[in-house]
């Protein structure tokens, strides 16, 4: 056994969604610094690059005593279980209630401590139910008796990425991309792999912080996706829409792929600047630099939300 702040130190931590992209991003930290790694997940069976070298245990939020015995032995909880859109018996008010059991099944299991991963600008007055939820999570956290941390990222971007791969795949097939709006509101995205970085970094903290995730770049919308189209080398031209038009077009476009292209809440969210902080950048994974290094392979196929997270 080792120590971390006097608390006695398993060398066992339990990362949420391991085989996804934010967890697989910590979970890959973790195994570098040779911890043991169980994962709880909603896809037990799908293929992952650190299968086998991961315990694996399926979310059972409906049997609490099950999801405390696939917590026992961890010394820290990194839960990055979330979801985007509501679909079927998913939904936010749902995922707020997993968060719940999630939360006192990691007390009960003896888990020292929980870093939880949540979003930039929530609150529980939004008009938007993804910011709501998370917001409605991290009170849940506050109010229980266990040491937590809080990581609150920007747009997340790096492999596995949906929202840039996808930005990108239309680039590639379209003449023209309708920009929402003015297309001025700012952004800080911040690398997958740095938002890990923190997270681990934050587990060894005195407290309960509550940090934001940026990157170093500030930039606009419309700048953003003009580095993706530039990286892809396409000639899209920029067509500014009314956010009801981009919408409209959205959906149509999820019509055609089967698919949720964006979300009135990410759409909204995105227009009001909640996807950007003043704070002090966390990352230095620039996302021009690697969006130019990713550029050939960028948007060569649609990733689609409801394959990944629905289907089998």
């Amino acid at each position: 056994m080792t120590y971390r702040h006097g608390v006695t130190d398993t060398g066992l931590d339990v990362v949420t969604g391991a085989f996804s992209y934010t967890g697989a991003a910590i979970a890959n930290r973790l195994l570098a610094e040779g911890r043991r790694v169980r994962t709880l997940t909603g896809h037990p069976d799908r293929p992952s690059p650190i299968r086998g070298r991961v315990e694996v245990a399926p979310y059972a939020f409906d049997d609490p005593e099950a999801t405390t015995r696939s917590l026992e032995g961890a010394t820290t909880l990194y839960n990055t279980y979330w979801v985007r859109f509501a679909r079927g018996d998913v939904s936010f008010g749902r995922a707020v209630s997993n968060s719940r059991t999630l939360f006192h099944s990691a007390r009960e299991a003896g888990v020292r401590r929980i870093v939880h991963v949540s979003v930039t600008n929530p609150s529980q007055d939004s008009p938007f139910p993804y910011f709501r939820g998370k917001a409605l999570v991290e009170r849940i956290l506050a109010e229980g008796d266990l040491p937590y941390a809080v990581v609150r990222p920007t747009v997340i971007f790096g492999p596995g990425d949906i929202l840039v791969n996808n930005i990108a795949w239309l680039l590639r097939r379209s003449p023209v991309f309708a920009i929402p709006g003015a297309g001025t509101y700012r952004v800080r995205p911040v690398h997958a792999d740095d938002v890990a970085d923190l997270s681990l970094k934050v587990s060894h903290a005195i407290g309960n912080p509550v940090v934001e995730a940026a990157g170093p770049e500030t930039m606009t919308f419309e700048e953003m996706v003009m580095l993706v189209r530039d990286a892809v080398g396409s000639h899209s031209r920029f067509v500014h829409v009314p956010p009801r038009a981009a919408r409209a077009a959205a959906g149509a476009i999820g019509l055609l792929v089967r698919d949720v292209l964006v979300t009135d809440h990410e759409l909204g969210g995105l227009m009001d600047q909640l996807a950007y902080t003043d704070g002090p950048a966390t990352g230095d994974i620039r996302f021009s630099d690697r969006v130019r290094e990713a550029g050939r392979r960028l948007g060569l196929r649609y990733a689609s939300e409801i394959r990944r997270h629905f289907q089998a």
